[in-house]
């Protein structure tokens, strides 16, 4: 970097390839992966979402994030399908990850009795 000019340019570019990931219109699964997610079983929740996606060869953005403050429902997962509200399950176990991933992420149903959170445009 040799002028604030470069700077603003490669943050713009950087900004642009953030906004184009984000907006790609791919389903999202977003794991609590803080330590309290991890101690209740997080690591294994991100294994069987791997491991299923890669099965169905599906194409769905994995992210983590860190503790959202509901502790007692770890280890949670939201699903986020392009333009629907997203969802956030409560204490899934790896056996309810496969169930998840056919319901809700291919076939657009929420899993009622797992879901514990909605998050609608605009808020809760």
């Amino acid at each position: 970097m040799k002028s604030l000019e470069e700077l603003r340019k490669l943050r713009a570019e950087l900004e642009k390839e953030l906004a184009a990931r984000n907006s790609e219109g791919k389903p999202k699964i977003i794991i609590g992966m803080g330590t309290c997610g991890i101690a209740a079983g997080a690591r294994e929740i991100l294994q069987a979402v791997l491991q299923e996606l890669e099965k169905r060869n599906l194409d769905v953005i994995t992210t983590q994030t860190g503790c959202i403050g509901m502790c007692e429902q770890e280890p949670l997962l939201d699903v986020e399908l392009p333009g629907k509200e997203r969802i956030t399950y409560g204490k899934v176990t790896p056996k309810d990850v496969e169930r998840i991933i056919v319901e809700h992420v291919v076939n657009g149903n929420v899993v009622e009795d797992l879901a514990i959170a909605r998050l609608e445009e605009g808020g809760i």
